[in-house]
C-alpha cells in the first residue's frame, strides 16, 4: 500500500512544523511521508528547535529540511496545522485537523520543551491511527 502523504503547516515554517516534519521521519517514516511548509518564509529554521532537536534525539534539522512555502510540497492527503493564531493556510487533502499549539518562538527553553514534547505524542498518536486506517 502507498503511504500516504503528511503536511505539517504553519505560517512560517520555520518551527513547530519543522519539528513536526522531523519527528515524523523520525518515528513514522515507515507508515507515511511527512514534509512541512507556511504561507511564508523564514531564511532559516528557528534556531532554538535545531538546537533542542539536536539535544533530545540527535536529529539536525538543517541538514536535510528548510523554510519552504506550500506550492513546494507535493500534494498531500493528510494536512496537519499547528494552531494559527492568524488565517490558516489551507490546502486540498483528505483529511486535515489542527493540533493548536502555541508558538514557542521567543520564548524560553521550557515552553519549546513543552511544545517539542507535545508534538512528539501527536506524531504517535498520528501514526497510530494512520497505521490503523482511523484516518484516510
Amino acid at each position: 500500500m502507498k503511504k500516504p502523504k503528511v503536511a505539517f503547516v504553519c505560517v512560517h515554517n520555520s518551527c513547530r512544523s519543522q519539528i513536526a516534519e522531523a519527528l515524523g521521519k523520525h518515528f513514522s517514516s515507515n507508515i507515511f511521508e511527512s514534509y512541512s511548509a507556511g504561507t511564508e518564509t523564514k531564511p532559516q529554521i528557528n534556531q532554538d528547535a535545531v538546537r533542542l532537536m539536536k539535544e533530545m534525539y540527535q536529529i539536525d534539522m538543517e541538514k536535510a529540511q528548510y523554510s519552504k512555502l506550500l506550492s513546494e510540497i507535493p500534494q498531500v492527503d493528510i494536512v496537519i496545522t499547528m494552531g494559527c493564531n492568524v488565517n490558516c493556510p489551507t490546502i486540498p487533502c483528505k483529511y486535515r485537523e489542527d493540533w493548536g499549539l502555541n508558538d514557542p518562538t521567543g520564548k524560553n527553553d521550557d515552553e519549546f520543551l513543552k511544545v517539542i514534547e507535545e508534538i512528539h505524542f501527536k506524531i504517535l498518536e498520528l501514526t497510530k491511527r494512520v497505521e490503523n486506517g482511523l484516518i484516510i
